[in-house]
């Protein structure tokens, strides 16, 4: 491990879980099985793969950055995401949050202006345990609110 402030940096050797993941992943494992099952289906893509740190090891959100470099790291990863929706053409994008669906329909309606189609975008509930609804029954929501989508899992 190496340090970064105050934090541990551990990369894939992590020894601490992280419950957005093993909720999201763990509901694929439980609904689908095989990988290769919800794969042939759908396609996880994380807008932001990044992780910004206080000087003290705190987390820094990217909603937190300054505007300006905000709205840089916002346009670099509209634009891999609008390219990620050229090159894979689904018929749906599901934001998972609020935030995604918001960063999803912006992308998409660039998307919609410049080619003349798009995809329809929903939204499911984020599964972080920092969300008062995610914390019971999250499977159950997501699942209804794919329905709803006109998604069947």
């Amino acid at each position: 491990a190496c340090c970064l402030g105050r934090r541990q940096v551990y990369g894939l050797s992590c020894p601490k879980g992280e419950v957005s993941g093993q909720r999201l992943w763990g509901w694929a494992r439980q609904t689908f099985g095989a990988p290769e099952a919800f794969f042939s289906r759908f396609f996880v893509y994380n807008y932001c793969p990044l992780v910004f740190m206080e000087a003290s090891g705190r987390n820094r959100t990217p909603d937190k950055l300054k505007a300006d470099e905000r709205a840089r790291v916002e346009a670099a990863c509209d634009e891999a995401l609008e390219a990620l929706i050229k090159t894979l053409r689904p018929k749906v994008v599901v934001g998972v949050g609020k935030f995604a669906e918001k960063v999803s329909l912006r992308v998409v309606s660039n998307l919609e202006s410049d080619t003349g189609e798009s995809p329809r975008v929903g939204c499911i509930l984020h599964p972080s345990p920092a969300s008062p609804a995610a914390n019971k029954n999250w499977a159950e929501k997501i699942e209804q609110q794919m329905r709803e989508m006109g998604l069947e899992v």
